[in-house]
């Protein structure tokens, strides 16, 4: 729809410019002094005309080349008030109010827009920020896990190594005395015999015991350690996703949409404004 209001502007900008002509042309066989005048006016205005709308439509079209876009802002609508400033300027004045207020709310609008950007911009650079730094928190997180988690495993594989070399001597001890029973134990009594292998086979048992609960606690340590490394862990995934969302488009200027529609607008009024300027200057020839 732009495109066709764009290329239907260009169709009216270009016809008086050829009906001016014409009708000079044909002045000029009468020989009058202010067609003549009128005939040398024509084309130096018809050039400034159509350099300020190649100018509009350059800054319409222009990319900042990248992040942060902000800072092109100011200077591209200061060129483009440049531009209509010297096309005033040329004109000496011609410009009627028409022509100034809606050149004058155009330029209003286009700055609160490009505040809005602004504004988001440095929202998103922000955000950046914080995703930065969550990162960090979260790199310091896994590493305070792996830290802990490769301490705790390494004093597990101690104990139980000491408790497995333990219940290996409580073994052998168990049996040897089974096997000196009918040796240096022969003089004790039955009884007493009985007892000895009771309370080795009984340090052995406990002993087992012990290497099964210290086991059963190193599990719940290695558990305990990683639910609480996720709980910190899940908050800062979600923190960077969050702050990814907000960032995402920090790549593209999305001032450019605005910018070119500003200088079509103004090119619009650029036409309409030649086309009244044309239109007062035939109804007082005649």
């Amino acid at each position: 729809m732009r495109a066709r209001t764009t290329k239907r502007a260009k169709r009216e900008y270009r016809k008086p410019f050829r009906e001016k002509n014409k009708t000079t042309k044909h002045t000029n066989k009468r020989g009058g002094k202010q067609q003549v005048g009128e005939e040398k006016t024509a084309p130096a205005q018809q050039q400034i005309f159509e350099t300020t709308l190649k100018r509009l439509h350059t800054l319409g079209n222009q990319k900042f080349g990248s992040s942060p876009f902000k800072e092109h802002f100011n200077r591209w609508l200061l060129t483009v008030e440049t531009v209509l400033d010297e096309f005033k300027t040329q004109l000496k004045g011609e410009v009627d109010e028409q022509f100034t207020k809606k050149c004058t709310d155009t330029l209003m609008k286009i700055k609160l827009q490009l505040e809005h950007h602004h504004l988001k911009e440095e929202k998103m650079e922000q955000q950046i920020i914080k995703l930065s730094n969550t990162k960090g928190q979260l790199q310091q997180t896994n590493k305070e896990y792996l830290t802990k988690a490769l301490t705790l495993r390494k004093q597990k594989t101690t104990t139980l190594k000491q408790l497995n070399k333990e219940l290996e001597t409580l073994r052998r001890e168990q049996e040897e005395i089974v096997k000196l029973k009918t040796g240096f134990f022969r003089g004790l009594s039955k009884k007493e015999r009985e007892q000895k292998e009771t309370l080795a086979i009984q340090k052995y048992t406990d002993k087992q015991q012990e290497l099964e609960i210290t086991i059963l606690k190193f599990k719940e340590k290695q558990k305990q350690l990683k639910e609480e490394y996720e709980n910190k862990q899940e908050p800062l995934l979600e923190k960077m996703k969050t702050h990814q969302k907000y960032t995402k488009d920090i790549e593209e200027d999305n001032s450019l949409e605005d910018r070119w529609f500003t200088c079509e607008t103004l090119k619009d009024e650029i036409n309409n404004f030649y086309q009244r300027k044309t239109t007062t200057n035939n109804n007082t020839t005649a």
